[in-house]
This record gives structure tokens, C-alpha cells and sequence, in this order.
């Protein structure tokens, strides 16, 4: 049982992706009660973990782990980045750290920083460098995903979680800034998630011109086009393929995600792929048509409709066809249509 209050705690969560801190926003939430008070978070800069608790006072304070990016080597690998990453531990005087991952080599880290009471999933190696438990077992370890393998921890660490579904914190500032954005966008509008992380994830220029093709004869005036600066000549090119009706689109790339978390509440739904901006939108209550191609299929919100590949080999998000997605939308809502859209909504938007 986790039964001290620390008043200096650090949280450990390298998972990399905008996604993947989302999940763990529950976990950081109840583990900063327990604290009783705002928490430092050790996470990886793609995580943009600034930005997403950027509403909120649950994270007093981030520190960068620099390690294994893609394609070059990090501020924080090998024997002298260890020892940054170390010093930089140190100088936050931390009684406590709770490892949310099974790196042995984070929980080493602690250890070499000084951290006095180190807590974790305890698997493999890591153990070593741990001394109060609980700990996940293996077996349990491997057959849940990050977010169950968080849930399943602290409800065996007696760590109180209010709401397991993560949902994102909009601050006041960002509503204001995108109000002024969508000021000449037509209402209502829907959000297409353009962005992946990897190629398979990535249904395709084409693909989401039909899908925007689709909308826009049904009767929806707006679409934003939803990703990072990687994603302009994507767009680019679904606005193209729209022809005449490429004014229907805008263009949401790149946005601090405060804002886009502000920006996808005020959707009608979300389309797109599975990537961090679709897990944004279900934890800000939209109804997110997520595209899952050799991805597993997430449940973790009542807001995700997943949309997955034809039995076949899963080479991606591509063999998803159109009418698949189409159908989906005409299941779940009743209709392609904005008149689908409850009348408080539409009034809401205008």
C-alpha cells in the first residue's frame, strides 16, 4: 500500500506518444491528490506533456528525458546522458517516485539520483532498483495495455482513481483564441484527424477526400483539417482532390494542442486516423470515428467508434475503404447529415 503523502513526488512516464500521456492522465491526476499537491512528471518531449496539462495545476514541473529518438541519439543516452538525466533528478530533492512503466533503466536512475521511497510495476530488472511495492505481475504485465497496466497498479497500490476514462482540461485562453479562429467558419463542422505517427496508421490523401466529398453533400459546411506541420501537403492535397468545394476546409495544423483540444469540442464528431489527436477528441467528449489499420483497436472511452481493417493481412490503415467509414457514421448518427446534430448543438455553434 502507498500509504505516505509525499510532499515531492515525481512520476515517471516515458511512453513517447500525445496518446499515450492522455491515457495516464488518471494516474497522474490521482497520484497528485494522494501527494496532495501538483507532482513533477519525467516524460518525452513527443509526449508534449507541457501542453496537454497546460490547464491544469496537477504538474508542477516537467523534466525532458532525452532518450532514444528516432533516427539520432538523445541528450540523455549513453553513460554521460544517463548522468544528466540523474543530476537533473537530483536537483529536485524528491521523496518519492512512482515508475508508470517497466524501464529498468528510469528506476535506476531514482536510485542513482537519491530518490529514498522508489515505487513501480516491479517487472524484470526493474525490481532491482525498487523498494516498496505492490508489483505488477508478469503475466499480468503482459496481457494489458499501458493504460490497464497503470489502472491495475495503483488499485493495488490502494491509490484512489475518481474517473479512468482520461478527459482533457481546456483552459479558458485557448476557447478565446480558437472562438476567434472559427469566427468566419461556418457551423457546424466536423474534425478530420489527418496526422499518424507511422505510415500504416495513415489512411490517405484520397480516402478523406471522399470521406469530405461525402459530408459536404450531405449538408456540412466546415471541415478542419486536424494535424501537424508534417501534414500540409496532405492537406493540400485533400483540398485539391475537393475541386470547387475546397473552401469547405480549414486548415488546423500545427496548433498548440490546448487549442486543438479547444477546437475538437467544438466538433460535431471527429474522423480520422488513430493517432494522438483522436484520443484528444474523446477526452474532450467528442464522438471520434477512429480508423485502427494494424493497430489494436482501443476501448478505453465511450467516445471512440473504432472503424477497423477487412479480415486480411493488416498492412495498415488503407485497406479501410470509404464505405466502410461512411456506413459507420450512418450507424452510429442516423444520418451523414448536420440534421443529426442535436438542435442545442447547432444553436450552441452559431
Amino acid at each position: 500500500m502507498m500509504t505516505t503523502t509525499p510532499q515531492r513526488l515525481v512520476v515517471v512516464q516515458p511512453l513517447p506518444g500525445i496518446g499515450d500521456m492522455i491515457w495516464h492522465l488518471p494516474h497522474i491526476r490521482a497520484l497528485a491528490e494522494q501527494a496532495g499537491g501538483p507532482v513533477a512528471l519525467v516524460a518525452k518531449p513527443r509526449s508534449r506533456a507541457d501542453e496537454i496539462f497546460a490547464a491544469e495545476a496537477t504538474v508542477r514541473d516537467i523534466i525532458w528525458v532525452d532518450r532514444n529518438p528516432a533516427g539520432s541519439a538523445g541528450y540523455h543516452d549513453g553513460p554521460r546522458g544517463m548522468w544528466r538525466l540523474v543530476r537533473a533528478l537530483r536537483a529536485g530533492q524528491f521523496d518519492t517516485a512512482v515508475l508508470l512503466h517497466h524501464s529498468p533503466t528510469l528506476a535506476f536512475v531514482t536510485l542513482a539520483a537519491g530518490v529514498p521511497l522508489r515505487k513501480g510495476y516491479g517487472i524484470g530488472a526493474q525490481r532491482w532498483f525498487l523498494n516498496a511495492g505492490p508489483y505488477l505481475s508478469t503475466e499480468t504485465w503482459r496481457r494489458n495495455r499501458p493504460l490497464q497496466r497503470a489502472t491495475l497498479y495503483l488499485q493495488a497500490a490502494g491509490v484512489r482513481i475518481a474517473d479512468v476514462e482520461p478527459r482533457v482540461a481546456i483552459a479558458p485562453a485557448a476557447r478565446l483564441v480558437v472562438q476567434k479562429r472559427l469566427h468566419d467558419v461556418p457551423r457546424p463542422f466536423v474534425a478530420f484527424g489527418i496526422g499518424s505517427s507511422e505510415p500504416t496508421r495513415q489512411w490517405g490523401a484520397a480516402r478523406f477526400a471522399g470521406l469530405a466529398r461525402a459530408l459536404v453533400d450531405a449538408g456540412w459546411r466546415s471541415i478542419a483539417l486536424v494535424g501537424g506541420r508534417n501534414e500540409a501537403p496532405l492537406a493540400r492535397d485533400i483540398a485539391a482532390a475537393l475541386g470547387e468545394d475546397a473552401d469547405r476546409l480549414f486548415p488546423a495544423l500545427d496548433w498548440h494542442l490546448g487549442e486543438t483540444a479547444a477546437l475538437l469540442a467544438e466538433a460535431a464528431f471527429y474522423a480520422g486516423n488513430d493517432t494522438g489527436v483522436m484520443n484528444m477528441a474523446a477526452a474532450v467528449g467528442t464522438r471520434a470515428y477512429a480508423m485502427f489499420g494494424s493497430t489494436p483497436v482501443l476501448h478505453h472511452s465511450a467516445s471512440i467508434v473504432p472503424i477497423v481493417t477487412p479480415p486480411g493481412p493488416a498492412d495498415g490503415a488503407t485497406r479501410i475503404t470509404l464505405e466502410q467509414v461512411v456506413n459507420a457514421l450512418l450507424w452510429d448518427r442516423g444520418s451523414l447529415g448536420p440534421e443529426s446534430v442535436p438542435e442545442t448543438a447547432v444553436q450552441a455553434a452559431r
